[in-house]
């Protein structure tokens, strides 16, 4: 409807619930709406990923890894943004996550105003990228 206020899910998977939770205070504290998952495969079985204009997803969690879940959101053709956030990541890590489409790759602990900045700048791309594609 015009006029109608688009409200952006910005979707959160990370193993570690404390982790989830500040995500989850952050987000909300300028707007933005989020949904929590504990693992990839959660997410994956919510059907979140059609839903979602960013996803904010942990490198290492047991079961499938941020990575993975990447390699089978880009084979699934999904476009949702993707910024890996991690305690653990290495160079190689990042390159590959990077050359895959991520949006941007942050080590724990990083600056909240930074991670701000990157979500907005993935959710601008992403519907300029709907209204290009339909």
């Amino acid at each position: 409807m015009i006029g109608e206020k688009i409200t952006w899910l910005i979707a959160i998977v990370d193993d570690d619930s404390s982790v989830q939770i500040a995500l989850q205070d952050l987000i909300e504290s300028v707007g933005l709406t989020t949904l929590r998952f504990g693992s990839a495969e959660e997410f994956l079985d919510s059907g979140a990923q059609n839903k979602a204009a960013c996803l904010i997803a942990d490198i290492r969690m047991p079961g499938m890894s941020g990575l993975e879940l990447q390699s089978k959101l880009n084979a699934e053709r999904c476009r949702l943004p993707i910024i890996f956030i991690t305690a653990h990541g290495d160079a190689k890590m990042r390159v590959q996550a990077m050359r895959n489409g991520a949006v941007e790759f942050l080590t724990k602990p990083f600056d909240n105003v930074v991670l701000l900045e990157t979500v907005y700048a993935a959710v601008a791309d992403y519907a300029k990228m709907l209204r290009h594609w339909g």
